[in-house]
């Protein structure tokens, strides 16, 4: 495959979103990435569906759209390394690879003979990653964790949803799985960041990054607000904590968001809304001021984006350059010129549903280009031919490793 990581190999034992979003990224950027999945069944996620792809005629597949958000460009290779002689195609595997990412509780590979320690004394340079719930140590290390518990947990349901005393309050969770993505992408740089290293000490290294430990770190400025402040931070809805106003409006046939992020930009707004006073009250004129008197604001520029169609404002604001936008679902996203025009959109070809539809990664190399070959794999697609080619085995030696359950 093309992408600035064309001869890295990655070898994948971990499943569900977080790992295996982190190692798509790594396809995507051209690695070769080698997804290890138990013969009976796989990957959890192959059976989180409905909805699953249709083949040509319209019939269900056994492929959940959920898998196919996680595993482009991938190679799956079904090894039961609960067996030892699985074990020794993992170890034989992993001595051949640069980058091993995995997901199991806390000490759950090393029983196996295939944690960091046993594995980095055949292969030195092997990068090695962790994914937990808590981390590698500390008083949870050993519970198990799901991104929706981490967001409650690491604070951002405390963040996220109507404020107290409205209708409909009370925390509420992101509508995809944040925690695992996020940390998926950071398991992505600091995966790139060792290999990079690697390129002056010659040597790999163990990488320790649990959900808990991402959530809390990409806060953010909502953090800051705290430990600056020392009072938490609370849920407003769809309003920004520092700047004001930086929301959702209802309009007069719906809703978009007013992203107004300075004070030249509220000026422009208030003109184009035919409220200039506004930008001239004292209480108004700044936005220290404005967050000062939110209460007082918020609900006259309600009133005036209740007075005009939601095509109307967002053409009017954007004569006047402040920045907003509409509140989209899904198939309205796919419809967006923008989106068309960036083809966000894709399709693979898949080996029993024809073609497998898909979201292109949003970076965008000048010289090495992204090359999309891969549509999720089957369970088991590759095993033979990546074994025969990895570890040269042979026709009879695979035959007698598929005849024990070792393989499939």
């Amino acid at each position: 495959m093309a992408g600035p990581l064309q001869g890295i190999v990655v070898l994948d034992l971990s499943r569900i979103l977080a790992g295996p979003w982190a190692t798509q990224v790594l396809a995507d950027y051209g690695a070769e990435v080698l997804k290890v999945e138990h013969p009976l069944g796989g990957d959890d996620t192959r059976k989180w569906g409905p909805p699953y792809l249709k083949d040509s005629v319209g019939q269900e597949t056994r492929e959940s759209a959920y898998y196919h958000s996680a595993n482009r460009g991938k190679r799956s290779l079904a090894i039961d390394f609960s067996q030892p002689d699985g074990q020794a195609l993992v170890r034989q595997l992993a001595a051949q690879s640069d980058v091993l990412v995995e997901n199991f509780k806390v000490g759950g590979l090393a029983r196996y003979g295939l944690g960091y320690e046993q594995l980095s004394a055949l292969n030195p340079r092997l990068v090695y990653l962790s994914i937990s719930a808590f981390g590698q140590d500390g008083p949870d290390a050993a519970k198990p964790g799901y991104d929706a518990m981490i967001q409650g947990m690491g604070g951002l349901m405390s963040l996220t949803g109507v404020p107290d005393g409205e209708p409909g309050a009370g925390p509420q969770k992101v509508g995809v799985a944040v925690a695992d993505l996020m940390c998926g992408m950071y398991a992505v740089s600091a995966i790139l960041a060792a290999l990079f290293e690697r390129e002056r000490s010659g040597r790999g290294q163990y990488i320790d990054l649990s959900l808990l430990d991402t959530q809390v770190a990409w806060l953010a400025n909502q953090n800051l607000n705290y430990l600056v402040s020392g009072q938490p931070p609370r849920r407003q809805g769809t309003a920004h904590p520092n700047i004001v106003p930086y929301q959702a409006f209802q309009t007069a046939d719906g809703y978009l968001i007013l992203a107004v992020g300075n004070d030249a930009q509220f000026a422009r707004f208030c003109a184009a809304a035919g409220a200039p006073e506004l930008a001239s009250d004292a209480r108004f004129r700044s936005n220290e001021e404005r967050v000062a008197h939110r209460a007082e604001l918020v609900p006259r520029v309600a009133a005036l984006l209740r007075s005009r169609t939601t095509g109307d404002w967002l053409a009017a604001l954007e004569v006047a350059q402040v920045p907003c936008g509409p509140i989209n679902d899904l198939a309205q996203v796919f419809a967006e010129p923008q989106v068309r025009h960036r083809a966000l959109r894709m399709e693979l070809p898949h080996p029993t549903a024809g073609s497998a539809p898909g979201v292109r990664n949003p970076v965008r190399f000048s010289r090495t280009a992204i090359e999309y070959e891969r549509a999720p794999p089957p369970l088991g697609a590759d095993t033979m031919s990546a074994l025969e080619e990895r570890l040269g085995l042979d026709a009879t030696a695979l035959a007698d490793l598929a005849a024990r359950g070792v393989i499939a």
